[in-house]
């Protein structure tokens, strides 16, 4: 996979057929630089240990991890709650994202970066002309579903409206504050009925578990954003998470 330090900026990825994708960190704001820099720097051990299987094996998938600014001009996250009633990881908030089409292209270059904006358009309705990419984090695994994940960075440089675009695959669409996802106050640590934990935020109703607690928790942490939080409050998960 190409990593955004790989990418000069400004200079359009490369795909036979296909729109040009720029991926450049040109023009951010300034809050955003340090998550840049983790694109460039950070190591796939750092962020998980489930790394792509070395057989290659595995279905390749991008996820748009997309920062922007609300209204009141603080940096926000967008997440989507996935429907309840789809085969794999049902009703748990999301990074927008799924799996590569053919018509994404080259799956070990651009072709993530392809999937994760026609996926975030095709669940919750964005504009993908308004998002910048800017950085690509390297491939995680998913071992309870087989997917090789791709996070794809992007900035709202352009906000569009956005909601729950096919019921059948989202539930709702939604953006967390930055300040909320570092508040300790809302930072637990989830128990899976297996026996295994992990990080997690409490959005609203909500808790934010799994692969995409994760990429949130390593982004915050090698960016400098993580403030300390009692890693011991403990909440379980229901039975069929």
């Amino acid at each position: 996979m190409t990593r955004a330090s790989e990418t000069c900026d400004g200079r359009p990825a490369e795909g036979a057929g296909l729109p040009d994708i720029t991926v450049t960190s040109r023009g951010l704001p300034e809050w955003l630089e340090p998550v840049a820099r983790v694109a460039r720097d950070v190591r796939p051990e750092q962020l998980s240990r489930f790394l792509p299987p070395e057989s290659g094996s595995g279905r390749q998938s991008a996820v748009l991890v997309l920062f922007g600014e609300g209204t009141d001009g603080q940096p926000e996250l967008l997440l989507m709650e996935r429907a309840g009633t789809l085969r794999s990881h049902a009703g748990q908030p999301a990074f927008p994202g799924g799996a590569l089409d053919p018509a994404d292209g080259d799956p070990q270059t651009t072709g993530p970066l392809r999937a994760a904006l026609r996926e975030a358009e095709e669940e919750t309705g964005l504009d993908p002309s308004g998002v910048q990419i800017f950085g690509v984090l390297p491939r995680l695994y998913i071992p309870v579903s087989s997917f090789v994940v791709t996070p794809v960075l992007g900035w709202w440089r352009e906000p569009s409206p956005v909601g729950a675009v096919d019921l059948a695959e989202t539930a709702s669409v939604f953006t967390v504050p930055v300040a909320h996802l570092t508040d300790p106050r809302n930072r637990v640590t989830s128990v899976h009925p297996r026996g295994h934990t992990g990080p997690a935020f409490a959005v609203g109703s909500a808790l934010v578990w799994g692969f995409t607690a994760g990429v949130i928790d390593k982004i915050l942490h090698f960016a400098g954003w993580e403030r300390p939080w009692d890693r011991s409050r403990q909440v379980p998960l229901d039975w069929h998470a």
